[in-house]
């Protein structure tokens, strides 16, 4: 095997090193996950090996592999995750008195952005030999995980809070998943996957402490770094569960301006839904930060963050911030996306939009300033969330008395505009 590209893991509490080659995912100088550990990277021959165009050419996020930490002897498990769209967004930039773009990983083959992280996962555990590959979840790293475990050829077997929506249970069945619904949080669900890690030694892909999941995400940077790089945003905004998302990304874009191939670097805009802030709130400094997430954006209702370092860490060192928003405004911003740009979001992949609209009316963000936003999951994921936002059908009979009803007498059409049949 050989990993040559990268350095050690290295424990962002005390700075202990350790192997990469081996499975280890947090320091045990620490007790429970606090020990996050933290890939570091040779760049010399991260720089040496890649030797890609820049030409917004990006067929999946293995473009990157140079920057990945996957042996180069090992064989990729992809759907061809990543090599999202970024959109120009006339309308919803309108709506929002600020220049938007969206980054639509709602696109990726299970719908959501983990697929990126979820590829290294199971790449990485069928080379170490494991058979199964395990995770918590709301719903979103479930399905994932199920189809890239079949893909694979892995047995997978996956922990969910029981609230989770139905919606995403059926995705990691059909992938031929157990789905294990655990009475309890999704904080209850994640400790039993890690007891269940520790017992039966299947393979975790829990971003929050696996420390190679953080490392897919960050493809995310490099995409939007070589889409922009003639039109650097100044702002990138995500919402954030665990923290990984928005570490990754920023990760990956500093990446690239520090080895030169852009010239610049955005700021980091971190928005959680009032009822799941507490990165917000480290961010912020407030003593008073509650565990229990109470969301309807249920794929980042995660009232314990393991990652609440490396995402506050990307929020400073980018000259970013954090904000929340309440469910209302989510469900808002969910609307708002579909009917001006014809993009539908789950609420979590919808947050971003409530929060640049919030960031606009604090003055964080200013009308002549450019702005990403990051769609984390396509909207089919949770439609229960989407109904409350838009409301019932309308029901009329066979009629077209009952059209004339709702929308007005019929218009003698003009000659030009005559059906024919």
């Amino acid at each position: 095997m050989a990993l040559d590209n990268v350095e050690t893991l290295e424990c962002t509490l005390c700075g202990a090193t350790y192997d990469p080659e081996q499975v280890i995912y947090t320091c045990p100088n620490h007790e429970g996950v606090a020990g996050i550990l933290e890939v570091k990277y040779d760049y010399d021959v991260v720089d040496d090996q890649f030797d890609e165009p820049l030409d917004g050419n990006i067929p999946n996020q293995w473009k990157y592999r140079a920057f990945l930490p996957v042996d180069t002897d090992a064989t990729p498990v992809t759907l061809d995750e990543g090599g999202t769209p970024l959109l120009d967004a006339p309308r919803l930039s309108d709506a929002l008195d600020v220049t938007v773009r969206i980054k639509n990983d709602g696109q990726n083959p299970t719908g959501c952005f983990k697929d990126r992280a979820t590829s290294i996962a199971v790449t990485k555990a069928r080379h170490a030999g494991r058979d199964v590959v395990t995770c918590a979840s709301t719903g979103n790293a479930a399905a994932s995980l199920a189809g890239y475990a079949a893909r694979g050829g892995l047995d997978c077997r996956i922990f969910v809070p029981a609230a989770a929506p139905d919606g995403k249970l059926v995705q990691p069945r059909v992938y031929g998943a157990d789905v294990l619904a655990v009475e309890g949080s999704y904080d209850e669900a994640y400790d039993l996957s890690l007891d269940v890690t520790d017992s039966y030694g299947w393979y975790n892909r829990n971003a929050a402490i696996n420390p190679f999941q953080i490392e897919g995400k960050r493809t995310v940077g490099h995409e939007l770094a070589e889409q922009t790089q003639d039109e650097i945003p100044d702002w990138i905004v995500f919402s954030m569960g665990d923290g990984c998302t928005i570490a990754g990304c920023w990760k990956g874009f500093r990446e690239f301006a520090e080895l030169g191939y852009v010239d610049d670097t955005p700021k980091m805009l971190g928005v959680q839904p009032t009822g799941a802030s507490a990165i917000h709130d480290a961010f912020h400094e407030y003593d008073d930060i509650d565990t229990v997430a109470d969301t309807l954006a249920d794929a980042v209702a995660v009232g314990r963050p393991r990652n609440t370092l490396k995402a506050c860490r990307a929020l400073e060192e980018s000259g970013g911030t954090a904000l929340t928003v309440t469910d209302e405004e989510i469900l808002h911003a969910e609307t708002l996306l579909g009917r001006t740009e014809g993009v539908y979001a789950e609420p979590a992949g919808a947050a971003p939009i409530a929060g640049i609209r919030e960031a606009r009316e604090r003055g964080i963000i200013a009308a002549d300033e450019s702005v990403v936003a990051v769609v984390t999951g396509i909207g089919l994921k949770d439609t229960a969330g989407a109904k409350r936002a838009v409301g019932p059908v309308t029901e009329i009979a066979p009629s077209l008395d009952d059209v004339e009803a709702t929308y007005g007498p019929v218009p003698d059409p003009s000659p030009d505009t005559r059906p024919t049949r």
